[in-house]
């Protein structure tokens, strides 16, 4: 992994006197971001800009190609962990792979992070096949989250299920629904993406986000909009504010239903490579921060005027 060094420190950490300078508004809203997009700094590099930055914490990586590899979850989350801990931070996230209670791999990840006070964890995805029946199949998730449900209850951390635009289960919402609704506990439940969500469902995401409220545990944030690439539509990753989400009117229902879980910052679109979790990048850290902050300020003052 590259490490950043004194000099780029020196150069960007005097920014925080006009781009990093914090805001204490609304604290109530616990935002992290997600390590991915800070996989090209070291552990004690990634907190600093983090904490400079002003976010509250850090969702760390727990899975292949990640900030902490999974064979390596006992050597390394420890590391990460003081090292966000030390720069003010919480640690309280982290994304994984998860899926599989009787994996012991992944049952050594939940150990560990919970061991290491680590509240939260996203599991992985579960896909659909084309060769069986769907409602057979979702029968199937439920035994195995059941399972899950168990193991995470036995370790005191609690599992989110990421809805995900495409095959994935989950991705419609109703069948998240589905999964989770005869969970007996609160240790397994919703990571809510606001961004996948639209996409999926256009118009009738608000249904979709009633229905799945109760569930909810952590939230991810992020916007697109429509496009074309090659000849074909797809989404189309942005920054906040210039996609298709409403940003106000859904920050309005997290404030009637009463939801206040932390939050995820994802930043997909354009960053040299930062996107998708590349270790060298193709444009300049301070260009990477600088859309870092614009996005967190933007999130903050839209939910401190969501009414």
């Amino acid at each position: 992994m590259q490490k950043s060094s004194a000099a780029l420190l020196a150069s960007i950490l005097p920014l925080k006197s006009n781009l990093f300078n914090s805001t204490n508004a609304n604290k109530g809203l616990e935002v992290h971001i997600f390590s991915k997009h800070l996989q090209f700094l070291n552990y004690q590099d990634m907190a600093s800009f983090a904490a400079e930055i002003g976010f509250d914490g850090i969702d760390t990586t727990v899975r292949p190609k990640g900030h902490v590899l999974p064979e390596n979850v006992g050597r390394d989350l420890p590391l990460a962990v003081k090292a966000i801990q030390d720069a003010g931070l919480k640690h309280t996230l982290m994304t994984t792979s998860v899926l599989d209670a009787q994996d012991e791999l992944e049952q050594n990840i939940l150990r560990t992070a919970s061991q290491l006070g680590i509240k939260h964890y996203r599991t992985g995805w579960l896909t659909y096949s084309q060769e069986r029946p769907i409602a057979e199949q979702l029968n199937n998730f439920k035994k195995q989250f059941s399972t899950l449900e168990q193991l995470n209850k036995q370790l005191d951390i609690k599992g989110s299920y990421q809805n995900h635009f495409g095959k994935h289960v989950g991705a419609p919402i109703w069948d998240a629904y589905e999964l989770l609704k005869n969970s007996t506990s609160d240790h397994l439940g919703m990571q809510y993406d606001i961004r996948h969500a639209v996409a999926e469902a256009g118009g009738s995401w608000e249904l979709g986000l009633h229905l799945i409220k109760d569930h909810i545990n952590t939230i991810v944030i992020k916007d697109f909009k429509w496009g074309q690439k090659n000849g074909v539509w797809k989404p189309i990753n942005t920054p906040l504010g210039e996609g298709m989400v409403d940003f106000k009117r859904y920050f309005s229902l997290l404030k009637k239903y009463d939801i206040n879980a932390p939050v995820s910052l994802h930043l997909e679109y354009d960053l040299g490579g930062a996107e998708h979790g590349d270790t060298k990048l193709s444009i300049g850290y301070k260009e990477v921060f600088k859309k870092m902050k614009t996005d967190l300020t933007y999130l903050r003052k839209t939910w401190q005027e969501a009414s």
